[in-house]
């Protein structure tokens, strides 16, 4: 069986490509080009030579046009942005199989993107699936979760502490932070970024002015963010870090008393870690990972059992909320309410959601039997499911249900 997972790490600009190999990286430019006499498509650097030599139509930001829902004209027919994005996928991926000796599919797919947004990750389940994929094979993750899964496979030193990282692609610059929390039930990494505001473009970089300015708006933000704060190590990645000559100053100022670190595919890299992982029977990363896709609060739920009161654990700070589903059934002592409790993962203070059990059946006390189901909408929002499930013979079920969204 073919265990190899690929990382995919998919941006306007450029894509990169890992599959666990910490040396071997695919990059290609987002770009599609479509031949004009042969029924031919070329993908990155291939797209723009054969659009130069006047051989091919070329059509670039697929992610821009999936998030929204466009279309390109290429050689008089139109289109969609999921057939764009699934012809682009399927030949990058071609590449690297061929390149990298791989025979057969993969074994899964993992995608990191900028913004876990629902069009993108619906398209991108689209394509997987289109490509031979099932849907449990397939991962969708933000850079925030990718950032800690590259972070936990380098040595303990470097993430020991604060993590920081600077992010500067062609249009946008990004600062990513992570730490590790010890001394809680289940150790946690909290990783957040924040876009930066004053990013500039890449093009400014070409004149002395516009390098001079795009070291003042670095050292500035490098200030504002990491003041007061113990780095054990800070990478930099993007583009606008190939060369950084220009960035003397804000180097400097990253250099004094801190491990500094270049690396052109953490997200990628990290994919590809997070993928591995999911094909080992037990994780080798035993932590609540708390960032962009992911619970920041847990739910829970006070019940008897076999005579003695426990806590029962609905669903956990760290838990992926688009692939969660939980159920429970119990018997509510009180016989017109359930109870939840909701706890943030930055506060022990416990928020009590109670819901009454309207239009249920009158019945006894404790002859009712309700049906907990848990989903969410997206990390803030739990949407419960109570369902009537009767009490055996004695009280058939009725059906009665109440649906009701809980704010985190």
């Amino acid at each position: 069986m073919n265990e190899l997972v690929a990382g995919i790490d998919l941006c306007d600009e450029y894509t990169q490509i890992s599959c666990g190999d910490e040396e071997q990286i695919w990059t290609f430019p987002t770009v599609l080009c479509r031949h004009k006499l042969a029924d031919a498509w070329y993908v990155g650097e291939d797209a723009y030579a054969h659009t130069l030599s006047g051989e091919g139509n070329l059509t670039d930001k697929l992610v821009k046009l999936v998030l929204k829902d466009g279309t390109a004209t290429l050689d008089g027919r139109r289109y969609t942005a999921q057939e764009l994005l699934t012809l682009f996928l399927e030949r990058v991926l071609q590449i690297v199989m061929k390149e990298s000796g791989q025979t057969g599919m993969f074994a899964g797919l993992v995608f990191t993107v900028r913004s876990l947004d629902e069009r993108l990750v619906k398209a991108l389940y689209e394509s997987g699936e289109k490509l031979g994929f099932s849907k449990e094979q397939i991962q969708i993750i933000g850079h925030s979760e990718s950032f800690i899964y590259y972070m936990l496979s380098q040595k303990k030193e470097i993430w020991n502490g604060t993590v920081g990282m600077f992010d500067l692609a062609e249009e946008e610059l990004r600062y990513y932070e992570m730490k590790v929390q010890r001394g809680l039930k289940k150790n946690a990494v909290l990783a957040e970024y924040e876009k930066i505001e004053e990013s500039f473009s890449l093009d400014i970089l070409e004149t002395p002015s516009g390098a001079k300015l795009g070291d003042k708006i670095l050292c500035t933000c490098a200030d504002r963010l990491m003041q007061r704060k113990l780095y054990s190590a800070v990478f930099l990645m993007g583009k606008g870090f190939e060369k950084r000559d220009w960035a003397e100053d804000f180097m400097k100022l990253l250099c004094t008393k801190r491990r500094v670190y270049m690396e052109t595919a953490v997200f990628a890299k990290g994919a590809a870690y997070c993928g591995a992982d999911r094909q080992r029977p037990q994780t080798s990363y035993p932590y609540a990972m708390i960032c962009e896709g992911r619970l920041k609060a847990s739910v829970t739920m006070q019940v008897l059992f076999k005579g003695q009161e426990k806590e029962v654990t609905l669903a956990a700070a760290g838990d992926s909320w688009r692939e969660f589903r939980a159920m429970l059934e119990v018997i509510p002592e009180k016989q017109n309410a359930v109870e939840l409790e909701v706890t943030p993962f930055d506060s022990k203070k416990k928020k009590a959601v109670t819901i009454l059990l309207e239009g249920f059946p009158e019945r006894p006390e404790k002859t009712t039997r309700v049906r907990i189901e848990l989903a969410f909408l997206d990390e803030k929002t739990m949407k419960v499911t109570l369902t009537d499930r009767g009490f055996g013979e004695l009280f058939p079920a009725s059906g009665a249900k109440i649906v009701q969204e809980v704010m985190l």
